[in-house]
């Protein structure tokens, strides 16, 4: 990584601390700059005494910088006046007259009144001095208020933003545990339709007993998603609203995490030919966070298979393909994974198949041909916008 140079008046400063501190002083010089243009010699040799003595106090090499800078001036003005004042020591000494005593007038008084005022002292330059200083103090007094407003909000954020995790992995955490519960006769809920079910079908299969808990703490439980050694281990949502589950978790309160959740427009029932899970890309990991770590062959070889419970039924799925898109405007003309749910023909599903195939990062060997049944796990991919990351697997067997 390149480190950030900071340069003042031809100085290089190594932190941000040093180069601040460059800075403050370059105004004051700047204003003593001004001051010393309309000093004569001796008010000159003041001013150099006055910052060698202390009472202007520099915060970098800039003030000695200046110090050297006004000697040098003090130095070339004595040197230019030096041949002026040899001449006079050679000339001829004149007797002295009796100088003529000039009656002052308005004009000189006036003229006399502005040399004065022009003429520099100490006790102006403790003034310009302590006005700079005043100046600085300010300064930095706001950016301390600034910082620690600053340091304020990044605490509060980071504290809200792992009060979110923790909380959501304990509900994790409790809901797994609800899963693996034996129901009791209390317990089991009147069969839910989700959508509608086959033709001639007029009630849902029974729900499985391992997720008739859950299903009492939300009638919009349809399924568990997981993948060995990993952190997706997860209670999949459906509701009307593709939006809800962004950030609602299964207790149906506010949570920045969201939860894994189906398409709207997929039916397990029916089934639908594909069913696309969407979650969150978090970088704590929750979530489908680890999803993009399959962009890596070998991760992908150590964990080749999803496991997909829908709330009736059993699944385990073979990861097919994996590949990186993202959401395109409607006028686009081009494969847009989320819109495959169902496929009416074979042609049909031959050609979404071909389309994710040359899409996908690396072949895994497995392929499907139309009739079965498909997954799709999806989460954002922040190589550009509106990316997406995605992995595709077909369903090898139902589970008893």
């Amino acid at each position: 990584m390149t480190q950030k140079i900071y340069i003042v008046e031809g100085r290089q400063f190594r932190t941000e601390a040093d180069y601040q501190n460059a800075l403050k002083d370059q105004q004051v010089i700047e204003n003593l700059r001004m001051q010393t243009k309309k000093m004569n010699l001796s008010d000159q040799k003041k001013l150099l005494e006055v910052i060698r003595s202390g009472k202007c106090r520099f915060h970098s090499i800039l003030g000695q910088d200046y110090m050297e800078e006004l000697a040098e001036e003090i130095h070339r003005q004595e040197r230019k006046d030096a041949p002026v004042s040899r001449a006079n020591a050679t000339k001829k000494k004149e007797p002295l007259k009796k100088p003529v005593k000039k009656k002052e007038t308005p004009k000189h008084r006036k003229a006399a009144q502005k040399q004065k005022k022009t003429q520099f002292d100490e006790q102006e330059l403790d003034k310009i001095v302590k006005e700079e200083l005043k100046k600085q103090e300010k300064r930095r007094k706001l950016l301390v208020v600034l910082c620690s407003m600053a340091a304020i909000v990044c605490l509060g954020y980071f504290g809200v933003y792992n009060w979110y995790n923790y909380r959501t992995a304990d509900n994790y955490k409790q809901l797994s545990e609800l899963k693996d519960k034996e129901p009791t006769a209390s317990d089991a809920p009147a069969p839910v339709i989700h959508y509608t079910a086959e033709e001639g079908q007029s009630t849902p299969p029974p729900v499985l007993d391992e997720y008739k808990n859950l299903l009492n703490k939300n009638k919009r439980l349809i399924g568990w998603v997981k993948i060995d050694d990993t952190n997706i281990d997860y209670p999949v949502m459906q509701t009307t609203d593709n939006e809800y589950y962004l950030d609602h978790n299964l207790n149906q309160e506010y949570d920045k995490n969201g939860s894994i959740f189906m398409d709207k427009d997929c039916d397990v029932l029916k089934p639908s030919t594909n069913l696309i899970l969407y979650g969150h890309h978090m970088k704590s990991g929750q979530m489908f966070g680890g999803l993009s770590l399959y962009s890596d062959q070998s991760y992908y070889e150590k964990h080749p298979c999803i496991q997909f419970d829908t709330i009736y039924e059993k699944g385990l799925y073979e990861i097919m393909y994996v590949f990186r898109s993202r959401v395109y405007s409607e006028d686009e003309i081009v494969f847009k994974y989320y819109q495959f749910i169902d496929a009416q023909s074979e042609q049909e599903f031959d050609s979404y198949m071909n389309d994710m195939e040359g899409m996908s990062l690396y072949d895994t060997g497995v392929t499907a041909s139309f009739g079965d049944r498909l997954l799709t796990l999806s989460t954002c991919d922040y190589q550009e916008k509106n990316g997406r990351f995605v992995v595709v697997a077909k369903k090898v067997t139902t589970k008893e």
